[in-house]
């Protein structure tokens, strides 16, 4: 860190600047975000000593009566906690981008980067006593693998061609070069099953803490530290751990304040600042590649109108989305999934300026009949998604553009709305990489197109991009990709918001994460009870 950072870094310790404040002024000086974050790990919580022992409660949104323990069907908060609770990937990505092995101990490439090795860690034991396998590992990339899985990570292993165990490692061998491979084996819905999880993938058997007592979904989910777990000197410190369903924000907070809860995701950015100056709690947030959206689905009328779209585009007023619904927790989008957290992003890309003159003109070009446009909405899709519905509406008739909302239920919004109905709010948590945000979620075969976008040019760039190991000709490459989605796509990207979150005082062990809520959702595998 230079002198210029350090200074930064402590105005912000005295208090004298804020965490946002000072991910900015990183940024000017050539940081990303997700370094910037990691750097104001306070020497304090670094010296902590962890405390085994009692039992941690989490208040989460995004959890359903119809979630499942299976990881490749994993699409909201509360599944990704459960997750992390019990199982484990090969490769975890750090607060600071930085990769970190977990099952596997170490990993390789060949010289033009088709050709990976994961070396596979000895001696760890899944929660039904087996020792887990190279093999394990190796049905569990083919389960996912296979479009009858409806695995979330289909687009992310599309890329291998062939894979196989010697020895005591995994060789994965591409279609194409990818120097980034490792980053999409962190992908959460790769957990590592006994037999891949082809027996039962909801068993909830894993490597990691924690063991399922309690599995109400859509209520609570309650977990029992394992006493013969690998790595308990670095995680599962209590005894409990306790994950709460509270998809009402002012729920969560009440839970918060109150104490039932040792933590929560989405605090609300209008209560935020009230909430900080609460005893015993403080408001945790970080910068990173997370956005709130408008997805439409550009196979299905009226949204197969590339006019329509644009229309809807200019329409949405990105600045006040902003003020109004993040109130300053965040930044204004572009209408593609990248930000200047990710590497190689290219800066150059002109920001779309709201435009009533241009929906207009787009919209009239469309030759829509002005029936109803229908968007699909739920608190649950992100704090604040009904509110900016409704500010997009308001928007959007200036422009004389119908849209109207329908509000849906939280309960069964990611199973039954968010990827089956044309037009709805969603949210992304991001990804570290560019490739696996665009192969998650843009690829014509990913099982989590959520847009419908299937361009074979699009898809020849990414593999292009991932067989490219030149820097300055990948982000050339990125850029014409984002350029694409940003002018064709279905996304309407008004904000890349910050991962607000409201913890306990009581709770040690917390390190701000840019890659996702709740320390990318293992607060309650890496923290703990300080009265334990």
């Amino acid at each position: 860190m230079n002198d210029t950072l350090k200074q930064l870094s402590t105005q912000v310790t005295k208090g004298l600047m804020t965490r946002r404040e000072f991910v900015s002024r990183a940024a000017a000086l050539g940081v990303t975000a997700a370094a910037a974050n990691a750097m104001l790990t306070s020497p304090a919580q670094a010296q902590e000593t962890p405390k085994r022992g009692g039992k941690i409660t989490i208040g989460s949104s995004g959890g359903e009566s119809t979630n499942t323990q299976d990881p490749a069907l994993s699409a909201s908060e509360v599944p990704v906690n459960n997750l992390y609770c019990w199982g484990e990937v090969l490769v975890e990505v750090d607060p600071s981008g930085q990769l970190a092995p977990r099952l596997a101990e170490s990993f390789e490439a060949s010289a033009d980067a088709t050709v990976w090795t994961f070396n596979i860690r000895k001696g760890v034991k899944f929660s039904n006593g087996a020792e887990m396998t190279p093999d394990d590992v190796l049905k569990t990339l083919q389960r996912h693998s296979n479009e009858e899985s409806q695995s979330g990570a289909l687009g992310i292993v599309k890329g291998i061609a062939d894979m196989k165990v010697d020895g005591n490692s995994v060789v994965m061998t591409l279609n194409a070069p990818n120097a980034d491979l490792p980053y999409l084996m962190s992908d959460y819905h790769l957990i590592i099953q006994p037999n891949g999880g082809m027996d039962d993938p909801t068993a909830a058997i894993g490597t990691g803490p924690y063991t399922l007592e309690v599995n109400e979904p859509g209520v609570r989910h309650l977990y029992k530290r394992r006493e013969d777990y690998w790595d308990s000197e670095n995680r599962g410190f209590a005894d409990e751990v306790e994950i709460l369903v509270l998809n009402d924000a002012t729920a969560r907070t009440a839970a918060l304040q109150s104490g039932q809860v040792h933590a929560i995701n989405r605090v609300d950015p209008k209560v935020a600042a009230l909430l900080d100056r609460a005893p015993n709690l403080a408001v945790r947030s970080s910068s990173g590649p997370g956005h709130y959206v408008f997805i439409a689905h550009i196979d299905t009328a009226p949204f197969d109108n590339l006019d329509l779209r644009l229309a809807l585009k200019y329409a949405i007023n990105r600045e006040e989305l902003v003020e109004k619904i993040l109130r300053g927790y965040g930044s204004i989008g572009n209408d593609f999934p990248i930000n200047a957290s990710y590497p190689l992003f290219d800066e150059s890309i002109p920001q779309r300026e709201h435009s009533i003159e241009k929906a207009k003109e787009h919209y009239a070009k469309s030759g829509h009949d002005g029936s109803p446009i229908i968007l699909r909405v739920a608190d649950g899709a992100f704090p604040g998604a009904v509110d900016a519905a409704a500010l997009f509406q308001q928007s959007a008739q200036a422009a004389g553009i119908p849209l109207e909302i329908k509000r849906e239920p939280n309960d069964g919004y990611w199973s039954e709305v968010w990827n089956v109905q044309p037009f709805c709010a969603s949210y992304w948590g991001g990804r570290p990489v560019q490739d696996q945000m665009y192969s998650t979620a843009y690829l014509s075969t990913a099982d989590w197109n959520d847009t419908r976008w299937k361009r074979p040019e699009f898809d020849a760039m990414l593999q292009e991009a991932k067989a490219e190991l030149d820097p300055v000709k990948r982000k050339e490459m990125y850029s014409k990709m984002g350029q694409m989605l940003r002018e064709e796509g279905g996304l309407i990207l008004p904000m890349f918001n910050d991962f607000v979150n409201g913890v306990s005082n009581n709770l040690g062990g917390w390190i701000d994460d840019p890659y996702g809520e709740m320390m990318g959702n293992q607060a309650a595998i890496k923290c703990w009870v300080k009265d334990a």
